[in-house]
C-alpha cells in the first residue's frame, strides 16, 4: 500500500511530559490507480498520426512492348536538374515545339504552365486520357524534394496523365550549360 509518512510527532528527550502523537498516514492507492486508469484511457482513445502517401503506380518492364506515339503537341516535358533547377518544353527535345526554358516551382511558376497547356491541349469526347501529359525527367543529381514538388503540382493542377522517365544525355547536357 502507498502511504506519506509525516513524521513521528515527539517523543524526545525533554523533562516534561506530552501527549503523544500518532503518524499521519495518507493512502495513495487510490491516486495511483486513478493515474494508471487516466493513462491508460488516453493512450487508447487518442488517434495515432497515419501515414500520407501519393498514389504512384509504375508500369511492368516487358521488352517485347511498343513504344507508345503520342502528338508532340499534347507532350510537355519537365526537367528536374541539381540546385532545384527546373525546365520545361513542349513536344520531342530533338524538335520541340516550345525550346526548353527556365521555371520555378510553385503557383506562379511550372503551374502556370501547366494549367496554360491544359486549357491549350484539346480533350476529344471528354476522355481526359486523351488530353495533356507530362514526362517528369530527375536527374541524378536533383534532390527528392523537388521531385515531391513537381508531383504535388500534377496533382494540384489535376493533370490526368503524368509519368516519370528517365533522363536522356542531351536532356541532363541542359544543366551544365
Amino acid at each position: 500500500m502507498a502511504e506519506l509518512n509525516t513524521g513521528d510527532g515527539g517523543g524526545g528527550k525533554d523533562k516534561k511530559v506530552r501527549s503523544k502523537k500518532q503518524n499521519s498516514k495518507v493512502d495513495l492507492t487510490a491516486m495511483v490507480d486513478l493515474a494508471f486508469l487516466l493513462i491508460t484511457f488516453f493512450m487508447l482513445t487518442t488517434s495515432l498520426s497515419k501515414p500520407q502517401s501519393m498514389d504512384l503506380g509504375m508500369p511492368k518492364n516487358d521488352p517485347n512492348e511498343k513504344p507508345i506515339l503520342i502528338a508532340d503537341a499534347r507532350t510537355m516535358t519537365v526537367l528536374l536538374g541539381p540546385d532545384n533547377k527546373l525546365k520545361m518544353y513542349m513536344g520531342q527535345f530533338v524538335s520541340p515545339i516550345e525550346a526548353p526554358k527556365d521555371v520555378t516551382y510553385g503557383k506562379d511558376g511550372i503551374r502556370i504552365d501547366i494549367q496554360k497547356r491544359l486549357k491549350s491541349v484539346p480533350i476529344e469526347m471528354n476522355d481526359p486520357k486523351k488530353g495533356l501529359i507530362v514526362l517528369i525527367k530527375a536527374s541524378k543529381k536533383s534532390n527528392y524534394k523537388n521531385l515531391v514538388d513537381i508531383l504535388d503540382e500534377m496533382a494540384i493542377s489535376k493533370v490526368p496523365v503524368y509519368a516519370i522517365v528517365d533522363i536522356t544525355k542531351e536532356e541532363d547536357n541542359l544543366f551544365t550549360k
